[in-house]
């Protein structure tokens, strides 16, 4: 017996009695959006890393991809993703990290780039 179907947050299979949960869990802050959580869903090894890693840092690989301003950019960042994921990077690097978080105040480094920003 085999059947399947959508679960809230992911997917849910079961085969011969035996359920098998795919869901993406969430950072602290962002929640998965579709279009990481698909490719997250579709690439098994990618998925197992990012359930490996910590919620702040699922977070801010949410915010980066959630920061760009073109599709094409995007697409990028959620193909970066799960390559870098895979490859054993935990982190972002080299980025200012999410700037949502209401548990902690911005950094000084955060505040000096957001200043350097221009203004809309």
């Amino acid at each position: 017996m085999f059947f399947f179907r959508a679960g809230g947050l992911g997917l849910k299979i079961q085969y011969n009695n035996c359920m098998i949960k795919k869901e993406i869990s969430d950072g602290v802050v962002h929640t998965v959006p579709a279009d990481l959580r698909k490719v997250l869903t579709a690439d098994r090894a990618a998925h197992a890393k990012w359930e490996d890693i910590t919620p702040l840092a699922r977070n801010e690989w949410i915010c980066w991809v959630e920061s760009v301003k073109t599709p094409e950019t995007r697409r990028q960042h959620v193909e970066h993703v799960c390559s870098e994921l895979k490859e054993g990077v935990r982190r972002r690097c080299c980025w200012i990290g999410c700037i949502h978080r209401k548990d902690k105040s911005l950094s000084p480094t955060q505040k000096w780039i957001l200043g350097k920003r221009p203004q809309k």
